[in-house]
């Protein structure tokens, strides 16, 4: 192709330079077109959920019972039985990991048609941040295939579809993944954490526009990760990050000093999105923004746990996000009230839930999870089609006074505190003190502060009346002091969440701080190296 003299000079003041014979930049926007409408279809199905909620999770429950109906698990439930939802809700109790764990054991140890058909290869390790015992979540190839990929392909077509003028596939996506262990449990069985176990098995294709090299993304000391990160991918022109909000912050500190700049789009000018999960987004966002000072920049939450791929924010305009029905996972609830912690009402299918009301999230997989506590909350926000956010933590809230705060609460009340005054947090926690001689308590919570505020006494004022207003129990136990006085901000040393999960081997990853607890053991720890 020749570009005559006139045109080859508007390419030249636009920016644009030539590769080829090409404008590049119309060549990046031509494979963008191209590939965009394989998503189209796709696009469509997802649309149709809210008509199609009751069928397709039908589908996805006679699915599951009829692919496992001759597994160990399927005969002792006698699945070739099970004629529907309450004959399946009757039969087979909820479980815990603990009750699980016994058939995983089996799994590893090789033995096929346990919990699902075939032998699994390959588990999702999954520890806990209070539970030193790693939970190993089996990744066969049918949720791999159903769930994960499919959520990260889903991600792509809704982005498409909310973003037409994108130049997604013409440059490189950053991911920002766990550590990878090679095979810990024995020669039959690998493990890793989710993210390193979905880069093991990635299709080669998503390679061509994926950094850094699979070599480092699979490193398992995160210290040198990064670096290596860093070094690979500076000078590369990244469009897209993915990853957990808190650990890819440190990502991006580290690209900024190393390129010298002070801002991400001086080194990434065609970045324009951030696919986020793991954690809360909302304490972060503001420091996204002030590093990423772009009117392109989007941000799309996903609920990808090492369980399964759940939910994606399919309206940029709305924070809740999209229940996702067709990936071989049945959704049961049990509300929690206010306290995150299940009653021992019964389980409810997805048509019943109501807006408004906490649940917890009970699911059945392609994984071999039956019935499973995953131990979220979330709160459906619509019905029909089901929208949702995340509340919290079953293990992770505080009631020690009947305040029942939970992590939606303290989330919110961060960010009103922070846009008040000027500050940004890096990390929190936050647990109760029990003042015996005055029969009624406080909560302590120790901050690390990007940017501290200029009164601590006037940030942690702020806090407390935005949980007031937040949370009705809070509110009540906080009025004249009844049992709640007010809350006391202990601001942490530099790096000490860092240092906390670096002594236990913790960085990096889905891993973190709980942000509440009922037992001041972590935040004990915490003060303890704070000096």
């Amino acid at each position: 192709m020749v570009i005559p003299k006139r045109a080859e000079s508007k390419i030249w003041k636009k920016g644009l330079f030539l590769r080829d014979g090409f404008p590049t930049q119309m060549k990046m926007d031509i494979r963008t077109k191209i590939i965009s409408p394989l998503f189209a279809r796709r696009q469509r199905v997802i649309e149709s959920f809210g008509k199609r909620a009751v069928d397709i999770q039908r589908q996805q429950l006679r699915y599951l019972l009829g692919k496992a109906r001759n597994t160990v698990w399927g005969k002792r439930y006698a699945f070739a039985e099970i004629s529907g939802y309450d004959t399946f809700r009757e039969r087979i109790p909820l479980q815990s990991y603990e009750d699980l764990h016994p058939f995983i054991e089996r799994m590893i140890n090789g033995e096929k048609d346990v919990l699902w058909p075939s032998t699994v290869r390959w588990y999702a390790q999954s520890s806990g941040t209070t539970n030193d015992r790693s939970k190993y979540i089996p990744v066969t190839p049918d949720i791999l295939r159903r769930c994960h990929y499919a959520g990260g392909f889903d991600t792509v077509a809704l982005y498409l579809r909310n973003c037409p003028d994108t130049r997604f596939f013409s440059k490189k996506g950053l991911i920002l993944g766990g550590s990878h262990s090679p095979s810990p449990l024995n020669r039959r069985a690998h493990c890793g954490d989710l993210s390193a176990v979905l880069l093991q098995n990635l299709h080669p294709l998503v390679n061509l526009i994926r950094v850094p090299r699979k070599e480092i993304i699979l490193m398992d000391e995160w210290e040198k990760k990064i670096e290596a990160i860093v070094e690979n991918t500076w000078k590369k022109d990244v469009v897209s990050l993915s990853g957990i909000p808190s650990w890819m912050l440190v990502l991006i500190k580290a690209v900024l000093q190393r390129a010298g700049k002070q801002t991400l789009p001086e080194v990434w000018p065609n970045l324009e999105v951030f696919f986020h999960g793991g954690v809360g987004f909302e304490p972060y966002r503001t420091q996204y923004e002030r590093l990423i000072p772009s009117d392109r920049m989007h941000y799309m939450e996903t609920y990808n746990a090492s369980e399964g791929f759940f939910g994606l924010q399919d309206d940029p305009s709305d924070k809740s996000m999209l229940l996702m029905l067709d990936y071989g996972v049945f959704y049961e609830f049990i509300p929690t009230g206010e306290s995150g912690r299940p009653d021992d009402g019964i389980a409810i299918p997805l048509e019943a839930v109501e807006t408004g009301v906490n649940y917890a999230m009970i699911i059945t997989t392609a994984g071999g999870l039956w019935r499973y506590r995953i131990g979220d909350t979330v709160r459906f926000t619509s019905t029909f089609p089901h929208k949702f956010v995340i509340t919290g933590r079953t293990r992770f809230f505080i009631n020690a006074f009947g305040e029942e705060l939970m992590a939606d609460n303290t989330e919110k009340g961060i960010r009103k505190a922070c846009e008040k005054t000027g500050a940004l947090v890096r990390a929190y926690t936050a647990a109760p003190l029990f003042l015996l001689d005055k029969a009624k308590g406080r909560h302590q919570w120790v901050v690390e502060f990007e940017t501290p505020p200029p009164s601590i006494e006037t940030f942690a004022t702020v806090l407390d009346d935005a949980l007031q207003a937040l949370n009705s129990d809070y509110a009540a136990k906080r009025y004249k002091e009844i049992s709640l006085q007010p809350l006391e901000v202990i601001p942490a040393r530099e790096h000490l969440f860092y240092d906390w999960l670096k002594k236990r081997g913790k960085l990096g990853g889905q891993h973190k701080v709980p942000c509440l607890s009922n037992s001041r053991n972590i935040l004990e720890e915490l003060l303890s190296m704070n000096g």
